[in-house]
């Protein structure tokens, strides 16, 4: 008996070693020239004045992860935040993910052959210029959005601070892709256009997924 309590203790303790050594750092960084709310799930939120910087923490094994800004915030409570865009449900520290048009660094650790998955998405629309880039594991490549998305946004995608997807304006499975087959549209193409190792639309997945060996940290810019 003895014998397999120390065998049980083992095993548990190599699978909570292999989440820990597995676990990334994200540095998030803000240069804008204004406040940034960051926001995470896992991770929760954090203001950022320019030059700010917020570093958060996640498991082995963790997926569908976001970071995104908030911009146009204004503090209503202890926990409370309302955002013209990225809002999650008016709370400071986010517990789900935010409100369109919001630019999305999306990733998933530890994931098929020992790879991290990530990268940047505006299938739910743009709201601020963001870099996601790994900072070690022998990775030097990652998508950058840098384009002033916003000032060149079509007149049908506009809205306060920032620039809509398709999917909310439209709501049809063409935009949306619900039915899991779509393909790029004239609105994806005008993303694709200005951003374009960024995700344009829900099946961009050829020039838009970039993955790092498991155990890299990684930067999130804002303005790069």
């Amino acid at each position: 008996m003895r014998n397999l309590i120390i065998i049980i203790s083992f095993f548990l303790f190599s699978i909570l070693f292999s989440v820990s050594t597995n676990a990334a750092t994200f540095t998030i960084t803000n240069n804008c020239p204004y406040t940034i709310w960051a926001a995470a799930v896992p991770g929760g939120g954090q203001q950022l004045n320019n030059g700010g910087t917020w570093t958060i923490t996640a498991p082995g094994g963790t997926t569908g992860a976001r970071i995104w800004g908030r911009t146009g915030c204004t503090v209503t409570g202890p926990n409370g935040l309302k955002c013209n865009t990225g809002d999650c449900g008016g709370l400071f520290q986010c517990q789900g993910y935010g409100q369109p048009p919001n630019t999305l660094a999306e990733y998933a650790l530890n994931q098929f052959d020992n790879l991290d998955f990530f990268d940047i998405s505006l299938v739910d629309g743009f709201n601020v210029p963001m870099q996601f880039v790994p900072v070690s594991g022998g990775c030097t490549s990652g998508p950058i959005c840098s384009a002033n998305i916003i000032a060149q946004c079509p007149s049908v995608l506009q809205t306060l601070g920032g620039c809509n997807n398709p999917c909310t304006v439209f709501k049809t499975d063409e935009y949306c892709c619900n039915s899991g087959s779509c393909g790029p549209t004239q609105y994806s193409e005008f993303f694709k256009g200005l951003c374009p190792n960024a995700y344009s639309y829900p099946k961009d997945d050829a020039t838009s997924t970039y993955t790092c060996k498991t155990g890299a940290n990684y930067k999130v810019v804002f303005c790069p």
